[in-house]
């Protein structure tokens, strides 16, 4: 895990206290305020003065009668989330609303949830990265995968669930990536929708997030998106839209500002497009301290998500501009008492959808054997093969013979797996098998099946050679207590790289070298934060200091890799490949709330140790547990390379399943994967990312993603919707018609290889020539999952829908059709055309 956070160390800092184990509310909040000392300082935008707002006629007359009979502290209570009783809600979860028990208002609690139900010191199903639920291609599993959210949240007391996220993979660098679906508009819209059908089918509110232009993490709290018409509606909007129309009850607007305005106080944003383009009747909340200003209330949003922070003998945090701040600007008529009766109907509207105004519901069991077999079934579907080389003859995968029972296992995900990414979307599974157990089980007690670290992410404890005084690991601080705990210095034999281990339970730690960046370790389910740091030879000043949570005291361990003992591992791990017929290497990359990648390279050194082992044995497969494109400068060197994203709780199995056969891989990048550091959308143009001036520009236009790379003529590493299979499929026969909903595409597929396998299939759609406005040279415009057997083939249908032959027209405002014959490709990658025909209009 990454220490140094270019861009946003306090909300990375801030996921991580909210994603590890038990705690009161109080300390939670205390150690908040300290960092948003140090790191978050900065001027709030000043409230404007408030127009007068329409009466409140929202809602049904149940509904509207409800609220009249509030008091003004009961109507307060519903439009920000507070910490809720002593040892409650946001010791586990997001936020709690105390409800109006006298008129028959249950209280409402809410949990994260892009990835599954996280509260904190519970255990949930953790489900593959939303990126690889999204690489299926399958609305069906969308849905399966919304159920298991729904069903979970329900059955651990949830009410609101803080998911899906929905934004573009515009910035392929971008942290949160792995926590949303896709770079093209229309996979993102229908895995969103899907579900969200599934969430809400469980009684469950989802919360689609984060509205509008969260493509980065770097600057996240100031940046401003610039966003041209077009594009936002094109490109950004598509998802949130879809979103609306699948029923989300609530929508989260982002810290950031769009086109010169704060997200969370954007009337053009939260009421022009959400409320008055689409409808929508659900309710708005900010992301946690988004909100600028109570007359935001005025603006669309109806609900703040986070605590104005203290000291920890303050009374109970209060919010920071929904709270008692609200309170005097409704008594001094900045913000009119119509608009906090409008969104406390909003809230209440949707909590009577749900039923929650009824008898009480009771409440379901977990299934966590549903949960653990949706997560494997969504693993194996969301795999991507990305290379599969014929070696002696035959493919290199799936294992077979003697080159599946006589492997070498590298990596330290094979041994301790990277089940999911960090931040907000963090979840603490029932359990996660070691992919290196699910190899030796699936190989068999014949085979042979050896390890090596390659790259060690914990090392050996410093010792009192190193360390003066010497540190003694374990119990450091009592429960409650808040001190530096070590002061002394660290001896350093050579100049060089060395790996800082610190594992934490109990609460925080923050380890600190000759004043380079701060390390902070926070407790969490099998994780150790280790950072590489480059140190001279000689004597450092070492300290640390901390915080235990009250109800236990902190533990601390330190470790260290240094640079002789990094340079052993690479050279055991490279002779045990050279002695294998296969290594099989694991690699892997930290996504995260918080920061963006520093590069697209793996970190720690992992090119260096895939590059050794493919030169000691060409035989190679390499496994990718990572959150989106990673640059492979070793691929020419590998036989096979299949990329399991962070792969959930069941990834272990799920994995071998795909390695061995037993499962076929299906999936489809829904992300291009660039051949180099200067060869994608966001190389030498600052402007589009990280932004100059606090503005992030989408200069880019409507050619996000593959658009972009198909507008440049500049060829990926890996194409839009690339993923190999192990049997092969012939398209013929296409013909294309017009449709009163638009326009439907039929072909034949048939799979011409020895193995059952699905095909996704993609329909792209060329520009046309009698429209001004800017279009993708190919977009696409409509895709399915087909299964087939051996032999087995079968007519599709494709359903274009009208929305993909039109255009927003910057002069109007609005949808236009977009006139003219129109070219239409289809095939298995945006790159991969195995079929060309025409629509007439």
């Amino acid at each position: 895990m990454p220490s140094r956070t270019p861009g946003d160390p306090i909300s990375r800092l801030r996921s991580r206290l909210r994603s590890r184990g038990r705690r009161g509310p109080r300390r939670a909040a205390r150690v908040l305020a300290v960092c948003a000392a140090l790191f978050c300082t900065g001027s709030l935008l000043t409230p404007a003065a408030g127009h007068a707002a329409e009466a409140a006629t929202e809602g049904s007359p149940r509904v509207r009668a409800l609220v009249a009979r509030m008091t003004l502290d009961e109507k307060l209570s519903f439009v920000h989330w507070t910490a809720g009783p002593t040892g409650g809600p946001l010791a586990r979860g997001v936020g709690y609303l105390p409800g109006v028990p006298r008129l028959g208002i249950p209280p409402l609690q809410a949990s994260d949830g892009p990835v599954g139900v996280r509260l904190n010191g519970v255990r949930a199903t953790a489900l593959p990265t939303p990126t690889a639920l999204a690489a299926t291609f399958d609305d069906s599993l969308a849905t399966a995968y919304g159920t298991v959210l729904g069903h979970e949240g329900r059955a651990l007391g949830q009410d609101v669930v803080l998911g899906p996220m929905v934004n573009t993979i515009r910035v392929p660098h971008g942290g949160r990536n792995f926590e949303t679906f896709s770079e093209d508009p229309l996979v993102t819209s229908r895995t969103a929708a899907a579900e969200i059908k599934g969430i809400q089918s469980q009684g469950l509110m989802a919360t689609v997030k984060h509205f509008a232009g969260n493509n980065q993490e770097t600057d996240r709290f100031t940046v401003d998106a610039s966003i041209d018409e077009q594009t936002l509606q094109e490109v950004e909007l598509p998802a949130f839209r879809s979103a609306v129309d699948a029923g989300a009850a609530a929508v989260m607007c982002s810290y950031n500002g769009v086109n010169g305005t704060p997200s969370c106080g954007n009337d053009q944003l939260l009421q022009k497009v959400l409320r008055e383009q689409w409808g929508f009747k659900g309710w708005v909340m900010s992301d946690w301290l988004a909100t600028h200003a109570t007359t935001d209330l005025t603006k669309g949003l109806d609900q703040e998500l986070g605590l104005e922070m203290g000291k920890p003998t303050d009374p109970v945090p209060d919010a920071r501009h929904f709270g008692a701040a609200l309170r005097a600007a409704l008594r001094d008529g900045t913000v009119p008492q119509a608009a906090l009766d409008r969104s406390v109907t909003r809230i209440v509207g949707q909590m009577e959808r749900f039923g929650l105004l009824d008898a009480a519901r009771p409440r379901p069991a977990r299934d966590a054997q549903a949960g653990r077999d949706t997560a494997r079934r969504i693993a194996e579907n969301g795999a991507v093969l990305l290379r599969n080389t014929t070696v002696a003859g035959r493919p290199a995968l799936p294992l077979t013979g003697p080159a599946g029972s006589d492997l070498t296992v590298i990596g330290d995900s094979a041994l301790r797996p990277k089940v999911s990414g960090l931040g907000s979307a963090h979840v603490v599974p029932d359990g996660a098998g070691a992919p290196l157990d699910a190899l030796r089980e699936r190989a068999g007690s014949g085979a042979t099946v050896r390890y090596e670290p390659g790259v060690d992410r914990l090392g050996t404890p410093l010792t009192a050679e190193q360390l003066s005084p010497a540190f003694t690991g374990g119990r450091q601080l009592d429960p409650g207590g808040d001190r530096t705990f070590y002061d002394g210095t660290l001896t350093v034999p050579a100049d060089g790289d060395y790996r800082i281990g610190l594992r934490v339970d109990g609460g925080l730690a923050v380890l600190q070298i000759d004043g380079q960046s701060p390390v902070y370790a926070a407790d969490s389910f099998s994780e150790t934060t280790s950072v590489v740091l480059r140190l001279t030879r000689g004597t450092h000043k070492l300290s640390m200091n901390g915080w235990a949570w009250p109800d236990r005291p902190l533990s601390v361990d330190l470790t260290w890799v240094t640079p002789e003992q990094a340079a052993r591992n690479l050279d055991r791990a490279v002779a045990a490949a050279a002695a294998a017929r296969t290594a099989v290497v694991f690699v892997q990359d930290e996504g995260s709330e918080g920061y963006d990648r520093p590069s697209l390279s793996l970190p720690d050194g992992q090119d260096e140790l895939v590059t050794a082992v493919t030169r000691a044995n060409p035989n190679t497969v390499v496994v990718l547990n990572t959150g989106s494109s990673v640059l492979m400068p070793w691929l020419a060197g590998t036989a096979a390379v299949l990329d399991m994203w962070y792969p959930g709780q069941e990834g272990a199995r799920a994995t071998a399943a795909l390695l061995y056969g037993d499962a076929n891989p299906s999936g489809k990048l829904t992300q291009t994967f660039p051949a180099s550091e200067s060869a994608q959308p966001m190389a030498g143009h600052p402007e589009r990312f990280p932004g100059v001036g606090g503005k992030q520009t989408y200069s880019e236009g409507v050619n996000v993603g593959h658009r972009w790379y198909e507008q440049q003529g500049v060829a990926p590493l890996f194409p839009f919707g690339h993923g190999l299979s192990y049997t092969t499929f012939d398209y013929r026969d296409l013909a294309v018609e017009r449709t009163g909903a638009g326009a439907a595409v039929h072909v034949t597929v048939r799979n011409t290889g020895s193995v059952a396998g699905k095909e996704a299939v993609q329909v792209y759609l060329g520009p046309s020539g009698l429209v001004s406005a800017p279009q993708a040279v190919r977009a696409l415009a409509a895709y399915t999952k087909v299964s087939l057997e051996p032999g087995e083939e079968k007519r599709v249908t494709l359903p274009v829908d009208a929305r993909r032959l039109q255009y927003w027209d910057t002069r109007g405002h609005a949808w236009q059709n977009a006139p003219g014959p129109r070219t239409v490709t289809v095939g298995s990658s945006s790159a991969d055309i195995r079929l060309t025909g025409r629509l007439n209009q």
